[in-house]
């Protein structure tokens, strides 16, 4: 018996409700960094680190609002009703999802980048720093020999 098809796949009209469901929640760094990129306004990006995090380094353009402080701080930063994209270290954090609630609950359309900044520093897109900007080399297991997935 398949180990894969024990349980089997969803029907399609179940599996588009889910795939599109999620789409409507995530976004990730490569789309994040084509729309910064192509200066495509519309939406924020929020880091929600802490300050020591933010001080290592941070997606160019990103707002600095750590999860903790968004209940009380988000009305002087996000204009009401801006969409937001809330980032955190990477997929083993829950961080971004826990941002990503608590803009919701103040009624901002909200999505999560996969990968957090993590993914963003392995794909070698630009990290900002008090020094500057910098890149690091992409990390073969992210894009085999440079390659993007271009999915």
């Amino acid at each position: 018996m398949s180990a894969v098809l024990q349980i089997p796949p969803a029907p399609s009209p179940a599996a588009v409700q889910h795939f599109a469901a999620r789409l409507a929640f995530e976004t990730d760094c490569s789309d994040v960094a084509t729309d910064i990129g192509a200066g495509v306004s519309g939406w924020m990006l929020i880091d929600t680190r802490s300050q020591e995090s933010w001080d290592q380094g941070h997606v160019p353009g990103a707002i600095h609002l750590p999860t903790r402080e968004i209940q009380d701080h988000a009305a002087a930063v996000v204009p009401a009703g801006m969409p937001v994209v809330t980032y955190c270290w990477g997929p083993g954090c829950n961080g971004a999802t826990r941002a990503a609630l608590e803009f919701a609950k103040l009624g901002h359309p909200v999505k999560e980048m996969l990968g957090g900044f993590e993914y963003w520093t392995r794909e070698g897109l630009p990290v900002e720093t008090a020094q500057g900007t910098s890149r690091q080399a992409v990390d073969p297991l992210v894009a085999p020999r440079g390659v993007a997935c271009a999915c």
